[in-house]
């Protein structure tokens, strides 16, 4: 049995190692951010505990499998990976969200079997591939991410009219955030900018769009 004291171990290394990911994922604006990733790790480390436990508690009594409950996991996380892929015609996003998702519940299930060391070694590995090669593919692609934060009126076609605008220019829409308030829509834009192009242009453009009221860059 796993005493109560590592177990609480255990499920605190998975929160950790599952919010240095989502932090990532967070400061990129991604649909599954800091909390997210907690969920998504600390979940599964808690099943992997319970499963061990189970199985000590029934050992000699039956021919239970502690890992058929803990596998549920890899299945299950389909539904919440599919849930942030999007296809916006011929493009589709999300597949690095999704993959991410999908390690996190193995780094937690790894967390849940005590498995510190490969925990550690898949949230490093993780990190440096989103963070790096993240850079290099804009850099290869002579491009650089850029945060646009659009204020305007809750007016039907408006992210339509913007995306237009940013496609003029050669931007490519990454991801897209909306909060509302009251009449007004808050719409944060991922946008993946062409280095030739420049935001100032961009933002006149933005403004001159009936029912825009600010625009700005994070």
């Amino acid at each position: 049995m796993i005493s109560d004291w590592e177990v609480a171990v255990r499920l605190v290394a998975a929160a950790v190692f599952a919010g240095i990911i989502g932090y990532e994922r967070q400061a990129r604006h991604k649909a599954a951010g800091l909390r997210t990733n907690i969920l998504v790790g600390v979940g599964p480390c808690l099943i992997m505990v319970l499963s061990i436990n189970i199985y000590h508690s029934v050992e000699g009594m039956t021919n239970a499998d502690p890992a058929r409950l803990a596998a549920q996991v890899v299945s299950g996380i389909g539904f919440l990976g599919a849930g942030s892929i999007l296809k916006e015609g011929p493009t589709i996003k999300g597949l690095t969200t999704a993959a991410s998702l999908w390690v996190v519940s193995g780094v937690g299930l790894a967390a849940g079997a005590g498995y510190y060391l490969g925990a550690f070694m898949t949230t490093v590995l993780v990190f440096l591939t989103l963070t790096i090669l993240s850079r290099m593919e804009n850099r290869d692609n002579k491009a650089y991410l850029a945060h646009l934060v659009v204020t305007t009126l809750d007016m039907p076609g408006q992210i339509g009219q913007i995306s237009l605008a940013i496609g003029n220019i050669g931007g490519s829409i990454r991801d897209i955030k909306i909060d509302q308030q009251e009449q007004l829509a808050i719409i944060t834009f991922s946008v993946l900018m062409p280095c030739a192009a420049s935001l100032t242009g961009l933002t006149a453009q933005l403004i001159a769009i009936n029912g825009v009221k600010e625009v700005r860059h994070e």
